[in-house]
């Protein structure tokens, strides 16, 4: 195949048949742009394709940090609102412990209203808010810390007074009942005989209660040869209280019992001639007269 081109001139037409060199030219030209195309459209690709890919993880981390500010707002206003109920209860209980102290005569050595002595340096964030909110929790921390020693300071001090005046002993070990036989010399109701009575006895209704003279710990609840039915009871100091012929006990070794308490049910087990409660106060061991214990006053 053969091609024929003229070319125009100054000197007229001039007829020129190229080689199929120059006819291959155009065709690569034309092959070689195609391909320069086709390389730089997808280099756009790929570039879009990173741009797009970019904007994606930053909306993603966008939406992420909006989460994280919306939960964090949330936890926030929930923790300030847990603060207030604290300080609130924590007001209460200092106004009851000061009405405590106040009961108990002590309000000039237990103060609660005052501040708690605290120091040290504190560092805070750059939100003034939440830095605030620190310092209350700090101040918080502070006051519960303070009513805790104040509280068991109290306690302790109220506990003592308490139990000074509970294990003082008085009174008589029955709510109802009358004194049958007194402490000392007598004629013994079963032999007749003169023998020494080492107790009193309190006559009433069977099935009564007997009754703790004072407060102290059950050191002896059982049968006891001639008392039958036996409550034995510690006060501290040396003293003890003793209640026997008892129907049924309400009480057992290492019972922790307040004045007043039931302790037993009146009867007449043992050495005894009818229902009655037979008492008696030791002192180092050895009983003593409880007359005195049965008529002084209540502390």
């Amino acid at each position: 195949m053969s091609v024929t081109v003229f070319i125009q001139g100054r000197n007229g037409v001039t007829r020129w048949q190229p080689s199929k060199r120059w006819l291959l030219l155009p065709m690569l030209l034309l092959a070689t742009g195609s391909g320069v195309y086709q390389y730089s459209s997808a280099l756009f690709q790929d570039q879009q394709a990173s741009v797009d890919n970019d904007r994606l993880v930053r909306e993603q981390q966008k939406k992420q940090v909006l989460e994280l500010k919306s939960a964090t707002e949330s936890q926030l206003t929930m923790l300030v609102t847990h603060v207030a109920r604290m300080q609130a209860k924590i007001t209460r209980l200092e106004a009851l412990g000061q009405q405590v102290a106040q009961q108990n005569k002590l309000d000039e050595d237990f103060d609660f209203s005052s501040e708690v002595g605290v120091g040290g340096l504190s560092e805070l964030g750059t939100n003034i808010e939440l830095g605030q909110l620190i310092v209350d929790m700090d101040k918080l921390a502070s006051r519960i810390d303070n009513n805790n020693v104040q509280l068991s300071l109290l306690e302790t001090v109220s506990f003592n007074h308490h139990i000074d005046d509970e294990r003082y002993i008085s009174g008589v070990p029955l709510d109802k009942g009358w004194l049958s036989s007194s402490y000392g010399l007598r004629n013994d109701p079963f032999n007749g005989r003169r023998t020494v009575h080492k107790g009193i006895d309190f006559t009433g209704r069977e099935g009564a209660k007997v009754i703790a003279t004072a407060a102290g710990v059950v050191t002896f609840a059982g049968n006891m040869f001639g008392y039958g039915e036996l409550v034995e009871i510690d006060h501290g100091n040396g003293l003890h209280t003793r209640y026997g012929h008892n129907k049924a006990l309400s009480v057992t070794v290492g019972d922790v019992v307040a004045k007043g308490d039931a302790i037993a049910s009146m009867g007449s087990t043992g050495r005894s001639t009818g229902a009655h409660v037979h008492y008696e106060v030791l002192r180092d061991g050895q009983q003593i007269d409880p007359q005195k214990f049965v008529y002084r006053k209540a502390s």
